[in-house]
């Protein structure tokens, strides 16, 4: 009988490499050293993710890897991102020299690298393009169904396949699962039957990883087809000028001014009595939020989860423009575009519209008013503005009812999940990271025959 340590090494299944190499000194000099090294790796894997912490350059590295595909190729690259990123990547794309084309359907395609916004995936000829690559490709995650499987069945005879995003909570496999499926990797069901258990046999309940897997395995085999980092030091590289500012929260509580029946203020709980404490507080959250950008000449950004809060703040605040699910397109774009380049004092959306993907590290001041359940929600919007390239001091200021007191309390208990498990993964994977990007080499099989070769007599009386 085998040893079961060599009964699961059978079983453990690698990403191969289906890519090409090339030498770092031939990728975009605007590459710093360690980014041309992801960016390596990703080639010569052909298929893979690149999970890194926001402001790490996530831009220039899928830029680049798409630039290099084009010329190994000679066939076009698309990719996709949200609206107001895919048109800020084309900004950014100018910046590193590299021609990036915005195009909404198929007949707009240029030689080259293209990029359009998530919406319009199916206005294309899929078949056509030698590569693809997902900016913030967390949106196959935390969109429907169908459209999780429309992506993953659009691309999948696509040669070259890149997933980049922030680092996935450790906590939700959803997201590593469906990369690895758009990947090619393994599909869900595959990836939980190798690695997961789930204690109360209902589909809805969380997973968790086995026992024998938890400590090495599982890190093993993601380390085959995708990075995870958090700043540079994680793959074995200088942190100069990756070190962050100081990160402030500030929390305004409203005072409930109802009636009660207790003592203390009971606190909502539900999702609908978080409704109600936020339509009883509409106001004095609204006026106490434009009396301190009012009274600031600093930028500001105000993110709301109502349409009531966004209408009532764009009254209240000076020189102050809305983006909301109303907003055209064009003037999403436009508004955006204007606040990252200080040509509006504030900007107040909603985190479904802009919590993804933006780079607006010129304002560093933050106004959060009301909150949701969704820790993903509220790092992900304040991760817009704290981020490398952040030189000053981010002030994130939350402004709630007294009633909402429970949400809070919860966020605060996710952060600190969030960081423990980011502690522990960077451990797991750092060494598995390191040996996978620093010997990025063909596997191929030697041919050694142990054995002389006799021909048949028919063949040696023949010759």
């Amino acid at each position: 009988m085998k040893p079961y340590n060599e009964f699961l090494s059978e079983k453990f299944v690698s990403n191969k490499p289906s890519g090409f190499m090339v030498d770092m000194d031939t990728l975009n000099p605007n590459l710093k050293d360690w980014q041309a090294l992801l960016v390596r790796w990703a080639l010569y894997k052909g298929k893979s993710a690149l999970f890194e912490g926001t402001g790490l350059g996530k831009t220039i590295q899928q830029l680049a890897w798409a630039d290099a595909i084009y010329k190994h190729t000679g066939k076009n690259v698309i990719g996709y991102a949200p609206l107001a990123v895919s048109h800020q990547t084309v900004r950014e794309g100018s910046k590193f020299g590299i021609v990036v084309n915005r195009c909404d359907t198929q007949a707009d395609v240029r030689p080259g690298i293209n990029i359009t916004n998530y919406e319009r995936i199916d206005k294309f000829d899929h078949d056509s393009f030698a590569g693809v690559f997902l900016d913030e490709s967390g949106r196959i995650k935390n969109d429907t169904a169908s459209f999780r499987n429309a992506v993953i069945n659009y691309y999948g005879r696509t040669p070259y396949r890149l997933c980049c995003s922030a680092t996935p909570s450790p906590n939700d496999y959803t997201e590593l699962g469906n990369t690895a499926e758009f990947l090619g990797v393994s599909t869900m069901a595959e990836m939980k039957a190798m690695y997961f258990i789930n204690d109360s046999g209902k589909t809805t309940a969380p997973w968790r990883l086995k026992g024998h897997v938890k400590d090495n395995r599982f890190w093993e085999w993601l380390a085959t087809w995708c990075v995870m980092i958090q700043k540079p030091s994680d793959i074995g590289y200088d942190d100069t000028g990756y070190i962050l500012p100081k990160l402030v929260y500030h929390e305004h509580i409203i005072k409930f001014t109802g009636e009660i029946d207790t003592l203390f203020v009971e606190h909502a709980e539900g999702l609908r009595e978080v409704e109600e404490s936020m339509k009883e507080t509409l106001d004095d959250r609204c006026n106490m939020i434009a009396d301190m950008v009012n009274g600031s000449d600093e930028t500001w950004a105000v993110w709301c989860h109502r349409n009531p809060e966004g209408e009532l703040l764009s009254k209240l605040i000076n020189e102050s423009v809305e983006v909301s699910g109303q907003t055209p397109d064009d003037l999403k774009v436009k508004h955006i575009l204007d606040f990252a380049d200080d040509k509006v004092k504030c900007l107040i959306t909603k985190p479904k519209i802009g919590m993804f993907g933006l780079n607006l590290q010129n304002c560093c001041n933050v106004i959060v008013t009301g909150l949701s359940y969704s820790f993903e929600a509220l790092y992900q919007l304040v991760r817009r503005f704290y981020r490398y390239g952040q030189t000053r001091q981010v002030n994130v200021h939350i402004v709630i009812g007294e009633r909402e007191g429970h949400v809070l309390a919860t966020i605060k208990r996710k952060e600190k999940q969030m960081e423990i498990m980011f502690d522990s993964m960077a451990r797991h994977m750092s060494n598995a990271t390191i040996s996978e990007l620093k010997h990025t080499k063909r596997s191929q099989t030697v041919y050694d025959p142990k054995i002389e070769m006799e021909l048949p007599t028919f063949l040696v009386e023949a010759a």
